[in-house]
């Protein structure tokens, strides 16, 4: 007999009552715990689960509501999702936090408590990943029909800790308590091959196709986290994919008493999902590195292919109803795998396949450096997937037999459109291949597009130039705001309302304000008291005890060449040596925080000497609370919710032409601090909008970086004419802050002497010049809080829903559909 159809979904209550109730329960039916002997993790689970309970509700809502209005769907395919916690954030973005926090008091049970249980995330390392989680957010609080998938990484990044100053990577095993808000989906596991060899096979009809033979095989089983709007009953979805075992262990080895090998193949086949990022220095390490890109890109592709077949579509259909978006070149894979789908398992002829696959690729560029874009060798290509290697090689026949028509006899600029790199060891070239199986290529700020065009994909350009556009990076204030300023955000609404939570631009009206003796000192003392919660978090993870009452002056990145911490470094050093010789020098805090990559040994050098200039500095009687320098430990989402809003200055002093765009650069202002910065990525629209009075521009430009570096005057040559600096690098280069051994750091030195290939010591003189600008109107603290405050009114431009939106209207074709508060039934 056939179940009945149930059309209505239950509507559990956001009351306090209500709520509480869920949460006794949960207690009991979930965690299986006495209420009267539950410990603070066991409530906060229970919570967990109960807000969890009430997202499903809307999740389901928000399905039925897209499959009733047969909408197009985008799908966002990325490596990296830095979601941080997701207590708060739910319990916000839902609108029941203050009915929680009472029902958990009833309970006996403090909110702010247990909130601070909660891991961090671990499924990203920076801005990347940041993005992404703030567009799957913006997706639902805009109720466009959007969902993400990933990796489920069992143990993410890495926990930085520094032993004594260097840093020591740490698993950070995120899931060790298990994880209230995932639905594993046992049901939904899909084969994903590796190695083995192809076979071709001529059809009477004249047809040629192929099969992938032998090699290994593991299986992806899909991991559910409902991803809630602020202010919406929409409910999305991130599918993240862990990998499994196609077996738990072979049995004939077992019954032989070898236990290990019994279960070897299940442990190496579980490794792909182990690790964020594992350290590609090594041939295993890329080889695992290439088999994650594939893994979660075929298991994403399958899965939407399958969703797209059910909902009733033909692959016909699939550019009409599907958008995937290419978050950098790690999923660029997805291009030839969506070939392989489409012709290997579905049947279609190349010229049908090829033509759906470029009608429904786009991709986001998130670097302008070469080194940056990924290539793998041909070799391995081949060995791992054997049928991609020789789709790529298709596709990359057809594309040059266009370039060839279109520029006959330009031997050269086929070399360099080409998928393969023949003149670096035979490479595939990840970026090409997105560039041309896509219909959109984005980059992610104005200065960024516009270099694009010019140099790395300048030929791709002239050949297609419909197909770039520009989609300016944003952040969500719902996080970066609300959640993280609560103060500042209480403040605002005092003096011009809450519609600002919903359209960022409302900040304008904050504007005639600026000016206003009252709402300056409010902001000041709204300031002043986030200086002090960072104050108290600095001291108890590191020690170092901080003034709150001086300028806090913030660096909070990835750790990278480029992105210059040794340009800022040198201006502490800088200023160390001032004080000690008897200058008066404004006071201020500098902090620092971000993690290297495990294999990058100049990025870890950088740590290791601003943790020994910081240890010098922070104790040395001569210099008091004049100065204090501080690295921040394992710098992630929850230390950044409270660092940004605390921050004066904000440094953006990236090389100019290399930074993409930057977000970071974008929270800070967000949260009143001023922008030091050069004309790099995102910088100079922020220059744009928030007007030149409140913005701290220095150093040479993009193209003045090109011209330097042709015909400028060497490192040495500019430290000759500069002796504050050159003492600085003679400081560090001579052991000054060294305890152990003074060499430590002479090939640093060296490094700035003579190669200084991002342009440190030639910026310097105007970073130190953009400084001194700083202290002189801090000093004027009223002019200081009118520019701070202006600084906030004018980054509406700056949300994640803009970002969102031009993604929508310019590149995926889809329309919101937001679920309306009395839908409570529909077909399925």
């Amino acid at each position: 007999m056939a179940a009945p159809e149930v059309t209505h979904l239950p509507n559990l209550p956001n009351d306090v009552e209500g709520l509480r109730q869920s949460i006794r329960d949960a207690v009991v039916r979930v965690v299986g715990e006495d209420p009267r002997q539950a410990t603070e993790r066991d409530w906060m689970e229970a919570l967990a689960f109960a807000i969890r309970e009430r997202m499903v509700e809307r999740r389901l809502l928000t399905r039925r509501q897209f499959a009733d209005e047969d909408v197009k769907r985008v799908y966002y395919l990325s490596m990296e999702y830095l979601i941080g916690r997701m207590l708060e954030a739910n319990l916000r973005n839902m609108g029941i936090l203050e009915p929680a926090r009472q029902a958990m008091a009833d309970l006996g049970v403090d909110l702010d408590t247990i909130l601070d249980l909660e891991d961090d995330a671990a499924l990203g390392n920076g801005g990347l990943g940041r993005l992404a989680a703030c567009i799957l957010e913006s997706l639902a609080t805009q109720g466009y029909p959007g969902y993400g998938y990933g990796i489920r990484y069992e143990f993410g990044m890495f926990r930085q800790e520094f032993e004594p100053y260097q840093q020591v990577e740490h698993p950070d095993n995120w899931l060790r308590y298990g994880n209230p808000w995932e639905f594993p989906r046992s049901d939904r596991k899909y084969p994903v091959h590796f190695y083995g060899y192809v076979v071709e096979h001529h059809h009477p009809n004249g047809e040629t196709r192929y099969t992938w033979e032998d090699g290994e095989e593991v299986l992806a089983m899909a991991y559910d986290y409902p991803t809630a709007g602020y202010g919406r009953r929409n409910v999305n979805n991130l599918r993240l994919w862990a990998a499994k075992a196609t077996r738990d262990f072979d049995l004939r080895y077992f019954n032989e008493g070898d236990y290990i090998r019994a279960v070897a193949d299940k442990a190496e086949s579980e490794t792909i999902s182990m690790v964020l990022y594992p350290n590609d220095a090594t041939a295993i390490g890329k080889e695992l590195r290439l088999k994650q890109e594939y893994f979660f890109v075929s298991a994403s592709l399958q899965d939407i292919l399958d969703r797209h077949l059910a909902l009733g579509y033909d692959l016909d259909a699939l550019p009409d109803k599907v958008a995937i978006q290419l978050n950098d070149t790690h999923p660029a894979i997805a291009v030839a795998e969506l070939m392989r789908l489409l012709m290997d398992a579905h049947e279609l002829s190349w010229e049908r396949a090829w033509e759906l696959t470029r009608k429904t690729f786009a991709y986001t560029n998130h670097t302008l450096m070469p080194e940056a874009l990924e290539t793998w060798p041909v070799e391995l290509m081949e060995r791992v997937l054997p049928r991609h290697m020789g789709i790529i090689y298709q596709i990359n026949h057809g594309f040059l037999e266009e370039v060839r028509h279109r520029y006959p006899g330009d031997t050269e600029r086929l070399a360099r459109l080409s998928i393969i790199d023949e003149g670096n060891g035979r490479r595939v070239r990840m970026a090409h291949l997105a560039v041309v199986g896509s219909h959109r290529v984005n980059g992610v700020a104005a200065l960024h597009t516009q270099l694009l065009q010019e140099t790395l994909f300048e030929d791709f350009y002239n050949l297609w130039p419909e197909r770039f556009v520009n989609v300016t990076n944003g952040v969500t204030p719902r996080l970066w705001m609300i959640q993280s300023n609560p103060a500042l955000t209480d403040l605002l609404g005092q003096r011009i309302g809450n519609d600002w939570q919903y359209n960022l631009d409302g900040l304008r009206a904050l504007e005639p304000y600026a000016q206003d003796p009252e709402l300056q000192k409010a902001f000041m003392d709204v300031k002043r008291a986030n200086k002090q919660r960072l104050t108290d978090l600095v001291r108890e993870r590191t020690g170092v005890e901080l003034n709150p009452d001086v300028m806090f002056d913030v660096q909070i990145k990835r750790i990278h060449e480029y992105k210059r911490q040794l340009l800022k470094l040198l201006h502490v050093v800088d200023l160390y040596q001032r004080i000690r010789a008897g200058e008066d020098v404004p006071p201020r805090v500098v902090l620092f925080g971000g993690k290297a990559a495990p294999g990058y040994a100049r990025a870890k050098g950088i740590i290791q000497v601003i943790n020994e200039v910081a240890d010098i500095v922070n104790n040395d009687p001569a210099i008091g609370d004049r100065l204090k320098c501080v690295f921040f430990p394992n710098y992630e989402v929850s230390s950044a919710s409270i660092i940004i809003p605390a921050a004066d200055i904000s440094e953006q002093i990236s090389t100019a032409g290399f930074e993409a765009s930057g977000t970071g650069n974008m929270k800070l202002a967000l949260n009143g601090a001023l922008t030091i910065g050069t004309l790099d990525g995102a910088n100079i629209e922020i220059r744009d909008a928030v007007g030149e009075e409140s913005i701290f521009i220095f150093g040479m430009t993009a193209d003045e970086v090109v011209e330097h570096r042709r015909s400028g005057p060497s490192p040495e040559a500019i430290l000759a004419q500069q002796p504050n600096l050159a003492a600085a690098v003679e400081m560090i280069e001579s052991g000054f802050f060294t305890c152990d051994d003074p060499e430590t750091h002479g090939d640093l030195g060296r490094y700035l002497r003579h190669e200084d290939p991002f342009f440190v010591i030639a910026d310097y003189p105007a970073y130190a010049a953009a400084c001194d600008r700083a202290d002189t109107l801090y000093a004027d603290r009223a002019a200081w809080a009118e520019a701070a405050i202006l600084n906030v009114a004018r980054m509406g431009f700056f949300s994640i829903d803009r970002t969102v939106r031009d993604y929508a209207n310019h590149i995926w074709d889809i329309t919101p559909e937001p679920v309306a508060p009395s839908r409570t039934n529909g077909a399925a």
